[in-house]
């Protein structure tokens, strides 16, 4: 029985999100969406997902952990159920699970770390995963899965810092009228970045934006990354000025400069920039926070939707 690449249109048959966040991470945005966390060999931190059944047929759930890297400035994941070190430490309270039209459950999730693993940061990812057969064109298996990404960072002491600095902005042409803004990015500190963001432009007494992030960008320690923001409106010819607006996780750098439009090729500007602190408003007294995902897709010959 061969494998069948999924249409992109299929309606997603699960979901999976993060149901419990650390105090110490209740104001980061990264930690409401993936496990993140610095862990001391010989500790075992236990975490919990939920997954949901939005189809409306009842679904047999498989769950799994798996490998995990970054390669090219991306959070990669291999097809299959490739495992790697952090993986096998990585310890499900069920295996699978069998969920009604729209019925959700929580899964608990152990992680624990051995006494003699070396420092360092690792990666992983928690799948949901549905395996069905249809008839197409023959004997076809469908695979849908959904997963959460695990960053851990392995030492003694306390976390390692969170750093990057904005090396250069520039612009460059987009869609049509539309121009791309891009800012190089440069990690300075000693743990993996997910850029988020904005860019905002202006022009005498005209302003647009902000604009988002549009790529996901996943930059390594020591490593130089491009983050990307499609400016999607046609903006007037003439001389703007643009202030872009970086972070991942609570740490935020800034930086300005001024560009020309329109953009006929690749063209650096100026930049400056300085620290600043994301501030997340966090409701409530719980610890258990429900959040939609978002992020990046992958498919390849089966369909993963990966947090």
């Amino acid at each position: 029985m061969r494998e069948h690449r999924q249409d992109p249109a299929d309606d997603a048959a699960i979901s999976i999100r993060m149901l419990d966040i650390p105090a110490s991470r209740v104001q980061d945005p990264r930690a409401q969406v993936y496990i993140v966390d610095h862990l001391k060999p010989g500790t075992t931190i236990d975490r919990r997902v939920e997954v949901q059944n939005t189809s409306g047929e009842s679904q047999r759930i498989e769950l799994y952990s798996g490998a995990a890297s970054v390669e090219n400035n991306a959070f990669t994941v291999p097809d299959g159920r490739t495992g790697n070190e952090l993986s096998g430490w990585i310890r499900l309270k069920t295996t699978r699970i069998d969920l009604a039209p729209g019925e959700r459950q929580p899964v608990g999730v152990e992680i624990a770390v051995p006494e003699k693993a070396s420092r360092g940061e690792r990666y992983a990812a928690i799948w949901a995963q549905v395996t069905s057969a249809k008839e197409r064109t023959g004997n076809v298996t469908q695979v849908h899965r959904v997963g959460i990404r695990v960053y851990l960072d392995v030492g003694p002491g306390g976390e390692p810092p969170t750093d990057f600095r904005i090396d250069g902005l520039a612009a460059e042409p987009g869609v049509g009228a539309f121009p791309v803004v891009t800012a190089t990015v440069t990690n300075t500190g000693q743990r993996a970045l997910d850029m988020t963001g904005t860019v905002s432009l202006r022009k005498a007494a005209v302003q647009a934006g902000p604009f988002k992030v549009t790529n996901g960008v996943t930059i390594l320690p020591g490593r130089t990354g491009q983050v990307r923001i499609e400016v999607n409106q046609a903006l007037p010819e003439g001389t703007w000025d643009v202030q872009a607006r970086l972070a991942s996780g609570t740490v935020e750098r800034t930086a300005t400069g001024r560009i020309a439009l329109p953009v006929a090729a690749p063209m650096a500007v100026s930049t400056s920039t300085g620290p600043g602190w994301l501030v997340y408003a966090v409701g409530g007294l719980a610890l258990l926070v429900l959040v939609a995902l978002g992020g990046w897709q992958l498919v390849r010959r089966q369909r993963t939707r990966l947090a």
